[in-house]
């Protein structure tokens, strides 16, 4: 199976300039655990997953060990969420993104999402988004294809 056998089309976006609040309010409304990123243009420049949502609210190791004092008071952290919530998506977005084709094999992007430990891939062809493939898209593809 290749991945345009899987992915979805219809993709959930939001600007780069977006503030947070506004991604994280879309990924609620739509039930996703991740929105693809585009610029002005369209084009894909990153992705925000709830996982980036986490880094926010957790210290890195570093800053942790550095200043352990500021990461005690665990309401505190939380009330970070709302100086985050007004920041552009691009600051806290993934940039660095691993795409593939429409014609990749889905278990060539399984394994690629495994070893990158990522949930997602973008589906890009021409250098255009046209949509996106998911470790449950892939799984449930596989499970239904053999359990037939």
């Amino acid at each position: 199976m290749k991945v345009k056998e899987v992915m979805t089309t219809v993709l959930i976006t939001a600007n780069k300039e977006a503030p947070y609040k506004e991604v994280a309010e879309k990924m609620i409304a739509r039930d996703v655990s991740g929105i693809l990123i585009v610029d002005d243009q369209g084009l894909l420049v990153g992705l925000v997953s709830e996982k980036d949502l986490f880094r926010i609210l957790y210290p890195y190791y570093q800053s942790f060990y550095e200043r352990p004092e500021e990461y005690k008071n665990f309401e505190e952290r939380e009330e970070k969420i709302k100086e985050a919530f007004t920041h552009p998506v691009e600051k806290f977005m993934a940039k660095n993104l691993i795409t593939v084709s429409p014609e990749t094999p889905i278990m060539e992007a399984g394994a690629t999402m495994l070893a990158k430990k990522i949930h997602r891939l973008p589906v890009v062809e021409n250098g255009k988004l046209i949509g996106i493939v998911t470790r449950k898209d892939i799984y449930h593809a596989i499970l239904n294809s053999h359990l037939k």
